[in-house]
């Protein structure tokens, strides 16, 4: 992986998306979209993250985690003993909100197990340790499974409704 081939370098087209009911007050046509730079912004700028997955019995199971956005990907980390990790042991489908229920950036996809190269794993302990006040974590423990990406496959953005957008990766 090299810096800006990451799975939110290239965005797809940016819509409207076709689930709020019209006194939400987004616009079937014209309106403020959002620009791309802001999903980015807010997964770079975003302190925790929501992860929610999907347990045995189809239950959704939702948890803070700490991550980080670098050279275009999302990550964050989670034991394998946790509850998350063993959900997406069985179903990659997962869903990662920021903690921000204003500045609203949610993507939809699939999270999966990551073992860097030796260079990503320096950008990305690198990346943790700024954020998180001198954290460093050891690339070893991601060899067990410890580090997600996240792959998105719908990313929804807000400020508010009425600049609600919507991307659709293929």
């Amino acid at each position: 992986m090299s810096v800006g081939r990451g799975a939110f370098a290239r965005p797809p087209f940016a819509e409207r998306p076709v689930s709020p009911p019209p006194s939400y007050g987004v616009p079937t046509e014209g309106g403020e979209l959002m620009p791309w730079s802001f999903v980015t912004e807010q997964l770079e700028r975003a302190r925790n993250y929501w992860v929610v997955t999907v347990g045995r019995r189809e239950m959704p199971h939702s948890a803070p985690v700490w991550g980080v956005f670098v050279s275009d990907d999302l990550f964050f980390e989670t034991s394998p003993t946790t509850r998350k990790a063993r959900n997406l042991a069985r179903n990659p489908a997962a869903v990662v909100h920021t903690e921000s229920g204003d500045d609203v950036v949610i993507v939809e996809g699939q999270a999966s197990s990551f073992s860097p190269t030796r260079g990503v794993a320096a950008q990305i302990v690198r990346t943790f340790g700024q954020k998180y006040d001198g954290y460093q974590p050891d690339p070893a423990e991601w060899t067990d499974g410890a580090l997600y990406r996240v792959e998105p496959s719908v990313v929804f953005a807000w400020r508010d409704m009425p600049t609600a957008t919507c991307w659709r990766f293929r």
